[in-house]
């Protein structure tokens, strides 16, 4: 009888999956209205939470997302969506545990299985130098309330036995900031998450929509501040759209649309190459992170492994992978793992980063009035794209910076407040 009915559903399931051109889609297909109150550029993580919580939150509904190819194409479909909150400064850990609360809370919020998984997070340290960074980290967030210790190799060794902790190795391992709350999600299902949401709360998304220029009027401040002037709206490839407030939440060509009203954005764009292996049995049950070796890995719930490292040295906007990068990835992540020597590589791939020079993000208003940018998020966009999402948000509903993106503010780089968070944001997955 256990038999028949598992035959039975076997077939049940094979004929619905036949037959999926009846499923209803996950979101709409609206035509593209003259005028919007909202329009955000960008239809990835941070573009779609920003449009869904403006909705949720705020009750603001007449919002459209544009994107030039499809929603999560850029930095949100290409990234190793790896999540946490231990970071270095006092601002940048407030801000991505935030983040990290939203994410825990997501699957229920938007009623979808996002497969978050909380794992861990070690960043190792093998210098001493590197060590006492750690200790720095570990400080910063308890002071912040955030789950964060530096453990030594033997601790290491019991939460990612896979890791050779010996100390006859090229770069041994001292120590590690160990972050338990930290982890993987599925990062599709974080984007189809908030595209279905914002869609039923009325949000018009519109892919394969390129802009072309944003429309301006007004002109030169006379304190030299900016550009000044306001916007009126953006010209597309299918059409111009009115509205007074425009949102750039791209990545890779963040510069280039903030160009479009003279602002200038400090901000390089470099590559960020990944890989994957075959799947296996799963051994590393937490995120691994070495600074030092530029590598990151971790293992998804199907088995794959997988790894990431720094940026790019030259900025180029190449989404495609060198040989140059899988060498000296491979060799540094067996100086770490030297067991996993026979797994195969299946494929690699590349995202654009938009470095700022603190590692710190560029959030809120600009000198051109209705003009707001969420950019400048380097190797780490995907873990603050919710809280990202929701202080853009509370920031264009109320017309006040929100708290927690006040020390993200563009003008940091000519007052010299910076943000440094290099420490823990160069490799720092």
């Amino acid at each position: 009888m256990k038999q028949s009915r598992y035959k039975y559903s076997a077939l049940k399931l094979l004929k619905h999956g036949l037959t999926h051109g009846d499923w209803p889609r996950m979101w709409s297909s609206n035509e593209l209205n003259s005028s919007y109150d909202v329009i955000i550029i960008g239809g990835g993580v941070h573009g779609l939470a920003t449009a869904y919580y403006l909705a949720q939150n705020h009750g603001i509904t007449n919002v459209a997302v544009l994107d030039k190819g499809y929603l999560g194409g850029g930095g949100s479909g290409r990234n190793t969506a790896i999540v946490r909150s231990n970071y270095l400064t006092p601002e940048g850990v407030a801000f991505y545990d935030r983040s990290l609360t939203l994410y825990n809370e997501m699957a229920h919020d938007l009623n979808l299985n996002v497969m978050f998984s909380r794992r861990g997070h070690l960043t190792l340290a093998h210098t001493d130098s590197a060590l006492r960074t750690m200790h720095w980290r570990a400080e910063v967030n308890k002071l912040q309330g955030i789950d964060s210790s530096v453990i030594d190799p033997s601790e290491v060794k019991k939460e990612a036995p896979s890791l050779d902790v010996s100390s006859n190795t090229r770069y041994p391992i001292l120590g590690a900031l160990f972050h338990p709350p930290g982890g993987i999600i599925r990062h599709d299902a974080v984007v189809w998450g908030y595209a279905r949401a914002a869609d039923h709360l009325g949000v018009h998304l519109h892919q394969q929509t390129e802009v072309l220029d944003i429309l301006c009027e007004g002109g030169e401040q006379s304190n030299g501040k900016g550009p000044g002037g306001k916007v009126t709206g953006v010209r597309t490839n299918k059409g111009d759209i009115s509205a007074p407030i425009v949102v750039n939440c791209t990545a890779g060509w963040s510069s280039l649309i903030s160009n479009m009203v003279g602002v200038d954005l400090p901000i390089t764009t470099h590559p960020l190459q990944a890989a994957v292996t075959e799947p296996c049995k799963t051994f590393l049950p937490t995120v691994v992170v070495s600074g030092s070796l530029h590598v990151y890995v971790s293992q998804t719930d199907r088995g794959e492994l997988v790894f990431g490292a720094s940026v790019d040295p030259v900025g180029t906007y190449r989404i495609n992978g060198t040989l140059e990068f899988t060498e000296e990835l491979a060799g540094h992540v067996l100086e770490l793992m030297p067991g996993i020597a026979e797994m195969r590589l299946l494929r690699q791939w590349a995202g654009l980063c938009d470095m700022t020079p603190d590692y710190s993000p560029v959030m809120g208003f600009t000198s051109v009035e209705g003009f707001l940018v969420d950019v400048g998020w380097g190797t780490y966009g995907f873990k603050a794209g919710p809280v990202s999402g929701e202080t853009m948000a509370e920031t264009i509903a109320t017309g006040k910076t929100a708290e927690l993106i006040q020390s993200f503010n563009i003008e940091r780089f000519s007052t010299g407040d910076l943000v440094g968070e290099k420490g823990a944001a160069a490799v720092g997955h």
